[in-house]
């Protein structure tokens, strides 16, 4: 792992309370959830065909809301 790579990590987990490990643990375990997620997303769209965009900002409300959020945040891309 790159040095400032792991440094970041630190930080991050400093921040919010974690260690290293535990940060890391939960990272990967969000990352497993979205892939989850857009696999899940790709079957349904196989079967019955591409969302509309009614329903993709219907579903975009549905999540700010569960996330208790009202306004469309930046967005940020994982490498």
């Amino acid at each position: 792992m790159p040095a400032e790579l792991a440094e970041a990590i630190d930080k991050a987990a400093a921040d919010d309370g974690a260690t290293f490990s535990a940060w890391l643990a939960d990272t990967a375990a969000h990352r497993l959830r979205l892939e989850g997620g857009r696999r899940g997303l790709a079957a349904w769209e196989k079967e019955h065909g591409p969302l509309t965009a009614e329903e993709l900002a219907e579903g975009l409300a549905r999540a700010r809301a569960a996330l208790g959020r009202t306004k469309a945040r930046s967005s940020r891309r994982s490498a």
